[in-house]
Parts: C-alpha cells; sequence; structure tokens
C-alpha cells in the first residue's frame, strides 16, 4: 500500500492512472502559455520554486532549468518516489513526502509556489493557503492553475461529473483571499485517439467522457484555465 501523508486529498485521476496522467500532463498546454505567464509576473531566474502537489515531478525539470533550488511535496509516497527518481541527476531539486497544510520548510524559504490542478480548489484550502505565507519570502508570489469550470466544453463535462461543485462559491472564496484571477485559454494535444479517450476517461465520469470522446473529433481539444496569483510582503 501507498503511503498517504495525514490529511491529504484524493485525486481522482494521477493516484489511481499515475500513467495516463504521464499523457495528459505531455498533452497539456503544447504551446507553453501558462509557463510563459507565470514567468511574466515572476522571474524564475536564480529562484527557490515550490512545487506543491507535484505529483511524480513532471514539472520540476523544466523550473530546475531556471531556479536556484526546486522543491516537490507530494503527499502519495509511490508519486513522491517516482518523481525523487524523475529528478535524481538534477541536484538543485529536492522531493517531500508531505501535505500543502504541513510544508516541511522554514519561513520564508521560497520565492515562488505554484499548485497546478492540486489542491486550491476554494474553501476548505485555507491551511495550505497559510502555509504559504508563511514560506514565501517578502517579494515572493504564489500561482494556483485551475480547471476553469465556467468555460468551453471541458467546464461543461466537469460540471457534469462533479454536480456539486460551484464555481460561483470558488470565486467568492478566492476575491475575498485578495488573489488575483486570469484567464488561461490552454489546449491539449495527443499523439493518438486512444490517448485522447483515456484522458478522458480518468478526468470525467464514464457517461461524461463518452460523451466528450463524441464531441472531440480531432486530436486536440480546448483546455481553459484560471491562473490565480499573489505577491506576498
Amino acid at each position: 500500500m501507498p503511503r498517504i501523508q495525514k490529511g491529504a486529498i484524493p485525486s481522482p485521476n494521477i493516484w489511481n492512472t499515475p500513467g495516463v496522467y504521464e499523457t495528459e500532463n505531455r498533452a497539456v498546454d503544447p504551446d507553453g502559455v501558462a509557463d510563459r505567464r507565470l514567468r511574466e509576473l515572476r522571474s524564475w531566474d536564480g529562484a527557490t520554486i515550490l512545487d506543491v502537489g507535484c505529483g511524480t515531478g513532471y514539472h520540476l525539470p523544466a523550473y530546475a532549468v531556471h531556479a536556484r533550488a526546486v522543491i516537490g511535496v507530494e503527499p502519495h509516497g509511490d508519486l513522491a518516489a517516482a518523481a525523487r527518481r524523475r529528478c535524481a541527476a538534477l541536484p538543485g531539486v529536492t522531493v517531500h513526502t508531505a501535505t500543502a497544510q504541513a510544508l516541511p520548510l522554514p519561513d520564508r524559504s521560497v520565492d515562488v509556489a505554484v499548485a497546478r490542478w492540486a489542491y486550491f480548489f476554494g474553501p476548505g484550502c485555507e491551511p495550505g493557503l497559510a502555509e504559504l505565507a508563511r514560506v514565501l519570502r517578502p517579494g515572493g508570489a504564489a500561482f494556483v492553475i485551475d480547471l476553469d469550470a465556467t468555460r468551453g466544453s471541458f467546464g461543461r463535462w466537469f460540471r457534469r461529473t462533479v454536480p456539486q461543485y460551484s464555481p460561483e462559491r470558488v470565486e467568492t472564496f478566492w476575491a475575498r483571499q485578495g488573489w488575483h484571477r486570469e484567464e488561461l485559454d490552454l489546449r491539449m494535444s495527443f499523439a493518438t485517439r486512444a490517448d485522447l479517450e483515456a484522458v478522458l476517461r480518468i478526468e470525467f465520469s464514464p457517461e461524461v467522457a463518452e460523451a466528450a470522446a463524441a464531441e472531440t473529433p480531432g486530436l486536440d481539444l480546448p483546455y481553459p484555465n484560471v491562473l490565480r496569483w499573489r505577491r506576498y510582503g
């Protein structure tokens, strides 16, 4: 059995199907829109970057190209171990098995924190946000990238799969926390239909995944996201 940190919120996709999630990571944002915008808002050059909910560490090597140090935090022990193997040849990368609510880092030790489809969905995530405020240095910035459930077919499929999700409640929460909001028009681009349909099956209920596949004739899929960000003192 994998070692799961207490308080972790189970992920319905990467925890159960990390191989398919790897395919999804390769497909998402081939144009580099999200990373380009993050770097415009806060440079990664020479920074200490924290990836909250890093999974198998897919994004850690890209951060390490520019950063002085990269720290991954992942509550699922098997995924954290995979991230360590992925980054074994990168001396500036460290991966901890821990939760966002209890970051194993000193105060004011991070310049940039990123949570990408990983935790901060709205009400209930206050402990993780408090930890970000603790570990970020003055002049640092935190970024949360998430699906925009209010837009496009992808958002509609998500709302059908998770009908209890309230975009309005989530938006109200983030506005009260004082975070900025920007729309990101991303896309997924797949090598094969089998890959596309496998990803739809881990993102949506079986009925919705079947309908989504029928609505998607090619290998590209619009993926509307929202970037939330905040600078710290």
